[in-house]
């Protein structure tokens, strides 16, 4: 369009307003108006939201690869007070887990749980002959695709000490049966 001194400003906000549903049906993958246009980022948030806390845990692997405190400072995987949290974590679909040490010992194994707004996970921790060791709550601090993360206080009743794990995805393949 051509502007002139003589073009009508109901004429200019019109062909903004088109030209800008044209604009905002090409960003978002809207169908066009003969509806040959793909909705893939709507069916792609879809399937992102259908996925429970749980699903999100129990689709990968997890690698330890960081460790906070409470003031947000990075803490060594090797200091007292979260070595025992590192390793690799694999949660399985069932409701079972097990994890090992980062050389592949075997740590521990048994039953998990999520609760449905993620944010607790709960381990039930069992021996080879499935009697329960101990059972533990965790607050989950982060849990997406591509970090989980929670929380453990090393004092009970004490909130203003904690260590918070970062776990990661990782393509480790779990470790053979001893």
């Amino acid at each position: 369009m051509k502007l002139t001194k003589s073009t009508k400003p109901a004429t200019l906000a019109l062909s903004a307003l088109i030209a800008l549903g044209a604009l905002t049906a090409c960003s978002t993958g809207e169908a066009d108006a003969a509806g040959s246009g793909t909705v893939a980022a709507d069916e792609a948030a879809t399937a992102d939201e259908a996925q429970t806390p749980s699903d999100v845990l129990a689709s990968t692997a997890w690698e330890t690869t960081g460790a906070t405190d409470a003031d947000g400072e990075d803490v060594a995987l090797d200091d007292k007070n979260v070595s025992t949290f590192v390793g690799w974590a694999y949660f399985d679909a069932d409701g079972t887990f097990t994890m090992y040490n980062l050389d592949d010992s075997p740590k521990m194994q048994g039953d998990w749980t999520v609760d449905e707004e993620g944010t607790t996970r709960h381990i039930v921790a069992k021996d080879d002959a499935g009697e329960v060791q101990f059972e533990r709550d965790s607050d989950i601090v982060t849990l997406t695709d591509e970090e989980f993360t929670y929380r453990v206080f090393p004092e009970e009743g004490n909130a203003d000490v904690y260590y918070d794990i970062v776990h990661t995805p990782t393509d480790h393949e779990e470790p053979a049966a001893s």
